[in-house]
């Protein structure tokens, strides 16, 4: 943890074990709405919840020294791409008046 300052360090390992936590639980309750309803939107929804996922890995790895400081900018930025990308395609391909 020497990429941060000393006193910060714990806050954000603290701050980043959260966000896991909630995404993770987020993501267990949209597979169980994807395989209750089965459709593309709610695939798009537990795409995007995988893609914050590997988001909040990346920066565990980035707080713990495994992953540079210059991966780290790539990927969480190139994830943040593909989020809005497929909530984009997720809005623009469903049918106005659909609830699924």
């Amino acid at each position: 943890m020497t990429q941060f300052p000393g006193e910060y360090a714990p806050l954000l390992v603290l701050v980043l074990v959260l966000a896991a936590l909630g995404t993770l639980a987020l993501l267990g309750l949209a597979f169980a709405a994807y395989r209750q309803r089965g459709t593309r939107p709610y695939l798009l929804v537990v795409a995007v919840l995988v893609l914050l996922v590997a988001r909040t890995v990346v920066g565990i790895g980035t707080v713990f020294a495994v992953v540079p400081m210059l991966v780290h900018h790539l990927v969480e930025h190139s994830i943040d791409l593909l989020t809005a990308a497929v909530l984009l395609y997720a809005v623009y391909t469903t049918p106005l008046g659909t609830a699924d």
